[in-house]
């Protein structure tokens, strides 16, 4: 549906996302859109039917428009994983901004934990990165599923991006029996970004950072794609000067970077 002129996620500039976000009316018309939303929205009421559903709500691109199409299929339960390792303009974006319904769960990663774990820090591969997923995003889903007695948690997984969403049927059980259900798995980047423009949803500030589309929303020691733990710092000094002095007390590699500053 539309016009793609976006590629797979890993290959596509900063740039061409905000390029694609200009002409998106040309790309995907309201209507195609609509018609699009209207059989999503259809097929998350026909698959949750007698379950108990809840989203999995990131504040990213994807989670927002999941978000707002599960609300007009009447979910409107939904959680945010965090750790303390947040920018504080994220954090007060969500805040402002967060679903009625959000409950937001901690899982403690903090500098001490990552003085014990350098490895993490500015993940430079993508198995790393996926650890980020595993130890703060999927334990802290697993736990408000439990919690809640959950059937199903919805994501805003597409494989556009190359995420998992299951084989064929966008649903899949890992191996702690948590159900994760996938709407948007075959919604183009272009339709994503149509959505957030024709539904005036507000993005967190982190799409106007140094590659914003290329991160998403992340906790700032999983920033990704920085080449160098020291270019790494200065992204994160960039945008949140105090993270980097706070974490200096602890972290040589910061100490260093802030050193080479003076």
């Amino acid at each position: 549906m539309g016009q793609q002129i976006l590629g797979r996620k890993q290959k596509i500039s900063n740039d061409a996302w905000l390029e694609a976000m200009k002409q998106i009316e040309d790309l995907v018309p309201k209507s195609e859109l609509d018609a699009r939303v209207g059989q999503t929205v259809k097929d998350i009421m026909a698959t949750t039917n007698g379950k108990k559903a809840a989203v999995a709500w990131s504040g990213g691109k994807d989670s927002l428009v999941l978000a707002d199409v599960c609300r007009q299929a009447g979910i409107e339960d939904s959680v945010l994983v965090v750790s303390n390792l947040e920018y504080s303009a994220f954090t007060e974006w969500v805040d402002r901004n967060k679903p009625p319904k959000l409950e937001i769960i901690n899982t403690g990663q903090d500098i001490e934990w990552l003085v014990k774990h350098p490895q993490m820090l500015f993940p430079q591969d993508s198995n790393t990165a996926a650890q980020w997923f595993h130890i703060v995003q999927h334990r802290g889903q697993a736990k408000y599923y439990k919690a809640h007695e959950l059937d199903m948690i919805l994501l805003g997984r597409r494989r556009a991006d190359g995420n998992y969403v299951g084989k064929g049927s966008n649903i899949y059980t890992d191996g702690k029996g948590v159900t994760r259900f996938s709407p948007l798995a075959d919604w183009s980047h272009e339709e994503v970004l149509a959505y957030i423009h024709y539904y005036n949803l507000v993005m967190p500030p982190i799409y106007d950072w140094k590659n914003g589309y290329l991160c998403g929303t992340h906790p700032w020691a999983a920033r990704q794609w920085t080449g160098s733990i020291e270019n790494g710092w200065k992204e994160v000094y960039e945008i949140e000067p105090d993270i980097v002095k706070e974490a200096a007390k602890k972290i040589p590699s910061a100490k260093e970077f802030l050193k080479g500053l003076e």
